[in-house]
């Protein structure tokens, strides 16, 4: 079969168990066939734990393969006979290398799935292809894409010169961010919102505060709690008129983020949030309720009020 970097992948007939190289082939994988799934890059934590399924949450941790701090050896992977891996991210000819390395390496197929957010649904569709959940696969592509043209869609009328500057802070002091490009902001530039730090193309990078001055940001949002509790009261940032404004937002991130961390299939509910954070007046959808309907297609969990409370909270 053909993955998402156009190589020819010799799948078995039958998959049965999947290695995932990295968070955002885990979290595709568990989203569309849990039961595939070998384990986790990493392991799930408690409170991430409650909106898994039990028995596939806590399957062990497996290292990575792909991406900072690859922890999985080769030996371990020949070691649980997975018939596939797959990793989600990017295609360029690094990882393609990778991929051919790996397979050539332990005799196990080894696909790439292009994982730029807005190739979500065709990504669903190849793994859907290769592990034999077609109908599922274009379920979730059909709630994706949908999902993706609303929210675009209402984020694009607005006129470019009224879209708001935002500021995307990473870090206890707030002070690392991602540049025009970076995998962190793509659901933010997906939407045309204009991130301050798009000077530059680049990852992600650390910035001053007299930076984040000069920006002078009318929204931030930030995956870090100690930052979101302080910085209000940190007269550094007392210039920033976001800060002023009180339009200082600490993204959800259980069980996995939002807007980042990791950049995968898990942002796709991120962009109602994002949406109403920046644009409350065009999105006047209960969140909670998108959330739970989320959750339940995708995770295949039902939240209760006090877990929705507590997911959208960002506070874990």
């Amino acid at each position: 079969m053909t993955d998402g970097a156009g190589r020819s992948v010799p799948v078995p007939r039958k998959v049965e168990r999947i290695f995932p190289a990295g968070p955002p082939a885990a979290i595709q994988i568990y989203t569309l066939a849990p039961e595939l799934l070998l384990g986790w890059p990493r392991a799930n934590r408690p409170e991430e734990l409650e909106f898994l399924l039990p028995e596939v949450g806590r399957r062990p941790e497996l290292g990575r393969i792909t991406g900072r701090g690859n922890t999985a050896n080769l030996e371990t992977v020949l070691a649980l006979k997975p018939d596939l891996i797959v990793d989600a991210g990017s295609t360029r000819q690094t990882f393609v290398e990778l991929a051919d390395r790996v397979q050539a390496q332990t005799g196990i197929p080894y696909a790439l799935l292009d994982g730029r957010f807005e190739r979500i649904p065709a990504s669903y569709a190849v793994l859907g292809d290769l592990v034999g959940r077609r109908e599922r696969a274009r379920e979730l592509a059909r709630h994706a894409e949908a999902a993706m043209e609303t929210v675009r869609g209402r984020c694009l009328a607005v006129a470019p010169e009224r879209r708001p500057r935002v500021y995307y802070a990473r870090g206890p002091a707030g002070l690392e961010t991602g540049l025009r490009g970076s995998i962190n902001v793509e659901i933010l530039e997906f939407l045309g919102l204009r991130n301050v730090a798009q000077e530059v193309a680049g990852g992600l990078a650390n910035v001053s505060i007299e930076q984040v001055l000069r920006w002078d940001p009318e929204v931030i949002i930030t995956i870090d709690i100690s930052f979101a509790e302080t910085v209000r009261d940190n007269p550094l940032w007392q210039g920033v008129r976001a800060v002023r404004d009180g339009r200082v937002h600490l993204s959800p991130k259980l069980p996995f983020g939002w807007v980042d961390f990791p950049p995968g299939v898990n942002r796709l509910i991120g962009l109602w949030w994002l949406g109403q954070r920046v644009y409350p007046e065009r999105f006047p959808e209960d969140l909670r309720a998108l959330t739970r309907e989320f959750y339940q297609r995708f995770y295949q969990v039902t939240p209760n009020d006090a877990q929705v409370a507590r997911v959208l909270s960002g506070r874990g």
